[in-house]
């Protein structure tokens, strides 16, 4: 096991680069370097998620899992449709964000769904320690790190290290997703709504066109693993609605690799017998509606700070905000300028910019699309 000075020096490095403003890829690559010199293991899976609803929008692998994605659509439903303490959504509520699964079993790892069925089945893995990165009650994405049958299993000191990440991993995230892209969109092509459906027997039944194109722009990068996992997760969130276990049908904001927003939902089907399970997947392109939250949730302001940003982006001015929020004008400048200090800007101006037109600014001056974004370019030849 790794010494006290080795876990300060990894930690600090993390902390590091959490601050660099990295883009995801990037920074998950590095993290998973660091981690490997503190606590040793045999592959690395790391995901995002969209902070509102807890589905994964992204995964990348390293070590031994690189390159394997034949059962990604197994771990989505597993994730995302088998009741478990040690899921990432349940981590995100305990007490404590990480957990070994052979040291919070008493051994018994095998016990676990997701490592009886899928883990070491499949990859040959005997224990994992989970991480998910959160900030508040929010969660930006999960770490999960594997060691093999002929390895010690993680020990509560190294689950203790992992945990310590947890807010650096959930700062680097929220940066990341708002790195700057430059270069055309893979997705240019979306000129509207495509549609996956998926059958009772979780087999892909049927896509509309398109389809393919925007799959391939969401694992599009670096280490990226296949779109699986997101879709799946979305099948067995949706086969949870149906049956009541949840209040509302999943979604996921996503930010492909080429800087493109993309919003995913999915619904339950029911057939003209009345048979169930099947699943209908809809992806098209998000309206600015539905990132504002999600980039300023990023900056990683307060609830105050929120309420003063909204207002700000309603074109209010210190006056009206003071008013509608019950404070003096002086709070909201104080408020105001901390808000700029994390969304690293200077002015009001900035800063409705940072949150606006940093997500779409290479498409400036094209029409507008009746979704509110301006239209891709090839839609205009």
């Amino acid at each position: 096991m790794a010494s006290t000075l080795t876990f300060d020096r990894v930690r600090s490095d993390i902390d590091v680069l959490s601050r660099a403003g990295l883009d995801v890829g990037t920074f998950m690559a590095e993290v998973a370097e660091s981690v490997g010199r503190a606590v040793p293991h045999v592959a690395t899976c790391m995901a995002t998620c969209d902070p509102a609803t807890n589905m994964v929008t992204s995964v990348f692998k390293f070590g031994d899992l690189y390159g394997q994605d034949d059962q990604d659509h197994l771990w989505g439903l597993i994730e995302y449709g088998v009741d478990d303490p040690t899921s990432f959504a349940e981590l995100l509520r305990a007490d404590f964000p990480a957990a070994g699964m052979h040291a919070s079993t008493g051994g018994a790892a095998s016990s676990i769904h997701r490592i009886e069925e899928l883990i070491t089945p499949y990859y040959g893995y005997a224990d994992e320690l989970r991480l998910v990165g959160r900030a508040g009650t929010e969660s930006w994405g999960g770490i999960a790190i594997f060691r093999g049958s002929d390895d010690e299993p993680f020990s509560p000191a190294e689950v203790e290290f992992m945990a310590s990440l947890s807010g650096a991993y959930a700062a680097g995230l929220r940066t990341g997703i708002l790195a700057r892209h430059t270069g055309p969109g893979g997705t240019a092509g979306l000129h509207g709504p495509v549609v996956l459906v998926v059958g009772a027997d979780d087999q892909l039944r049927q896509m509309s066109a398109g389809a393919e194109d925007v799959l391939d722009a969401l694992s599009n990068g670096p280490n990226m693993a296949t779109a699986s996992s997101i879709l799946w997760a979305l099948v067995a969130g949706a086969r949870r609605y149906a049956a009541g276990v949840v209040a509302t049908p999943p979604r996921a904001r996503v930010r492909t690799d080429d800087g493109r927003w993309l919003v995913l939902h999915s619904s339950p089907l029911t057939s003209a017998d009345g048979t169930g399970g099947d699943v209908v997947i809809t992806i098209e392109e998000a309206r600015p509606p539905e990132i504002v939250p999600l980039v300023v949730a990023a900056f990683g302001l307060t609830a105050r700070e929120r309420d003063v940003v909204q207002l700000v982006l309603q074109g209010e001015g210190t006056k009206e905000i003071a008013s509608a929020l019950h404070m003096s004008r002086y709070t909201v400048q104080d408020h105001l300028k901390s808000i700029f200090d994390k969304a690293d800007v200077r002015s009001r101006r900035e800063l409705v910019a940072r949150v606006y037109f940093d997500q779409y600014a290479e498409r400036m001056g094209h029409e507008l699309a009746p979704s509110g974004w301006f239209r891709p370019v090839a839609a205009l030849d």
